[in-house]
């Protein structure tokens, strides 16, 4: 099988896993659910092993003697390299907080933290219906201490174990959105270790805290509009249903960053259209922002706790035609310089860009 057609079938589908691992958060920010594998080409893919939309899965992941493989519809189909636990995880923070509490791998090298676990929309009228990221809350440290992220990213560089990072944050009552936040969580990492860093959040009422962002060294902005439909919007992700703020939005970020340094998640699966996948997307790219493809991913809990993600055929469609806006547009998802784009994981993004006619 195509590699690229394989990594789209696993993130839409999943797999059942007959194995003691890791099966992912269960709550957050972001896709949850899932453990990161390398296929043999190299690609790195986050297989989801959690929800009701894995029952249907063909694909088992059985371990045998250290070594993994794929099964389809039980025979072997590919061998498979587990991404291994850091060992940052076992130490503390100088105040005594676990590191797997402050920051977690995400994919082969991206230490990723939510550094700020609650939103002024949960639980309000605004909420976005996918997200998870004030669930399974007891168990998570609200809001990270700039200090606290430093001290693991610098931990988690020397051990060799990542190379970029993602900052993501929930929206607080302010109207920075959290710029101030990640931009004092930048400055405090920055510090320790020369990594580049990517931010995510919900764009500011004013754009001058770009500038803040900019200042701290950030180097990429993920400003997530989620859909491009706009019944779709009003209904699954009301707090974000103006469009029109984030491409105002996009269009500072984009002056300051560079373009292919600025990027949105495009869900698919949500309700929407293809048009408005490829519409949306095709305006955003001309701005130079990447949009970010991926599949939904059901979490237990959220409104879509019981959904299916889009069949392969589709996402390898959409997959194509956002393939298509790239090349037209110059924009390479490789050569963005940190975050989840360059991680690329959770979408097949960086693969259909490669190979456009998959």
């Amino acid at each position: 099988m195509n590699a690229t057609r394989l990594k789209i079938e696993l993130l839409c589908r999943g797999a059942h896993i007959k194995d003691q691992l890791d099966r992912g958060r269960k709550s957050g920010a972001g896709p949850t659910g899932g453990s990161y594998f390398n296929l043999p080409n190299g690609t790195c893919v986050e297989i989801p092993l959690q929800g009701r939309f894995i029952e249907d899965s063909p694909f088992t992941i059985v371990n045998k003697d250290g070594n993994w493989r794929m099964l389809r519809n039980s025979k072997t189909l590919i061998q498979l390299r587990a991404i291994p636990k850091p060992r940052f995880y076992e130490k503390t923070t100088s105040d005594g907080i676990p590191m797997r509490k402050i920051a977690a791998v995400h994919g082969k090298d991206c230490l990723a933290s939510t550094i700020y676990s609650k939103c002024i929309h949960w639980r309000s009228d605004k909420q976005c219906r996918f997200c998870a990221i004030e669930l399974g809350r007891s168990n998570r440290l609200m809001k990270k201490k700039p200090a606290q992220l430093a001290e693991a990213a610098e931990e988690a560089f020397q051990e060799g174990a990542v190379r970029h990072v993602t900052l993501t944050t929930g929206t607080p009552p302010t109207s920075d959105r959290g710029a101030l936040m990640l931009a004092e969580a930048t400055k405090a990492i920055k510090e320790r270790v020369d990594m580049p860093i990517h931010v995510q959040l919900q764009p500011p009422e004013d754009p001058k805290f770009f500038k803040t962002l900019q200042r701290a060294e950030v180097d990429t902005v993920g400003l997530h509009v989620e859909s491009f439909d706009q019944n779709t919007l009003n209904t699954i992700s009301p707090a974000k249903s103006n469009i029109q703020e984030y491409f105002l939005a996009w269009r500072s970020a984009v002056e300051l960053f560079g373009e292919g340094q600025v990027s949105t998640f495009v869900i698919a699966g949500l309700g929407e259209t293809d048009q408005s996948i490829l519409t949306g997307s095709e305006k955003a790219a001309h701005m130079g922002v990447i949009p970010y493809l991926l599949p939904l991913r059901p979490i237990a809990g959220t409104y879509f706790g019981e959904a299916k993600p889009p069949a392969p055929d589709r996402m390898m469609r959409l997959y194509r035609g956002v393939s298509e806006t790239l090349h037209r547009t110059g924009l390479d998802p490789r050569k963005n310089k940190a975050g989840c784009v360059r991680c690329g994981a959770c979408s097949a993004i960086q693969e259909a860009r490669l190979h456009p006619t998959m």
